[in-house]
């Protein structure tokens, strides 16, 4: 299913306080001032996003480290940047920035799965926007390939490819110090 962009006043910036206004059953979200309706993923990528919350949410209730959130779940990393990450870990440390039920500002990691329409946007484009915003850990899930990168914010707040892992191989997180997820339970 393609990525469908809505065209509703063309040229309009979109903000945050006009996202809150949409009066449909749609997702959304708002990519640097675009309106960008999100279709309904498939099963693949649920099935995927399951398994990895499930691992995630695990591994921080045992270890009383913060939040694990599927989407749908609102993150507002500016007036004019508004995501639905597919899985969000927010540490307690930033649970100070929930508020009316929404995280105002970066998560601690951020997952995305690609599902076919979503290629650019999760690769590129929110790529861009998750390090300028200066979430600190980003995993790219492709389904597909039955493959996980898992990029971390260096020192000068720049993405570093920390890991890569494909088939049975296994991924390390360094915001989630200790958790290591062997991809033949993910990808089932």
């Amino acid at each position: 299913m393609k990525e469908a962009v809505v065209e509703r006043a063309k040229g309009k910036v979109w903000t945050y306080e006009d996202y809150l206004r949409l009066e449909d059953d749609k997702r959304y979200e708002v990519i640097n001032g675009r309106l960008e309706e999100m279709p309904a993923p498939g099963f693949e990528h649920q099935g995927v996003v399951m398994e990895l919350a499930s691992i995630l949410h695990t591994f921080v209730k045992v270890k009383a480290l913060g939040k694990v959130l599927p989407a749908p779940f609102d993150v507002i990393l500016s007036e004019t940047v508004v995501v639905q990450p597919d899985i969000v870990f927010i540490s307690n440390d930033n649970l100070k920035n929930i508020r009316k039920g929404k995280l105002f500002g970066p998560p601690n990691l951020v997952v995305e799965i690609i599902s076919p329409g979503s290629f650019y946007r999760d690769r590129y484009e929110k790529f861009a926007l998750y390090e300028k915003h200066k979430v600190k850990e980003y995993w790219i899930v492709y389904p597909g390939e039955r493959a996980v990168e898992v990029w971390v914010l260096n020192d000068e707040g720049k993405y570093e490819l920390s890991g890569v892992a494909d088939g049975e191989g296994k991924i390390r997180s360094k915001v989630l110090e200790g958790l290591e997820i062997d991809l033949k339970e993910v990808f089932k």
